[in-house]
């Protein structure tokens, strides 16, 4: 006979910077499945996707920097563009290890993008804490 689980503790993230890392990667993963969806289904092109991709990042960017601010409780611009740089530098790491991409103009966008979307989510994030 098996023993029910009374209690199953929830494990949450105390870092600011990680959840939203964690929250990025997930928002990462759904839009790639929906863009991958939607290339397979759609008229789309793959023409299309270096700029959805470059507005995807900005998204996930965005939501990441939204949560860390949020957890963060202070320096919202700050946790959030500490996000965005942690993030693109990710990004642009899994490229040159997956597709032995150069650091180049379009990698440099990607990063000043993620760091500006990431503060913008971070400010966000920290106001949204005091409602």
């Amino acid at each position: 006979m098996m023993n029910p689980i009374k209690h199953v503790p929830k494990v949450k993230i105390r870092s600011p910077l990680l959840a939203g890392l964690m929250t990025a990667a997930v928002w990462l993963a759904a839009s790639v499945l929906l863009l991958s969806l939607l290339l397979h289904f759609s008229s789309m092109k793959e023409q299309s996707l270096p700029q959805l991709s470059i507005a995807v990042h900005g998204l996930c960017a965005l939501a990441g920097g939204f949560v860390a601010g949020r957890r963060s409780g202070q320096k919202g611009w700050y946790h959030g563009c500490m996000l965005g740089i942690f993030y693109g530098l990710l990004v642009m790491i899994a490229g040159f290890l997956a597709l032995d991409a150069s650091v180049g103009l379009q990698s440099l966008t990607l990063l000043a993008l993620a760091l500006a979307a990431g503060g913008v989510g971070g400010m966000v994030g920290i106001h949204a804490r005091s409602q």
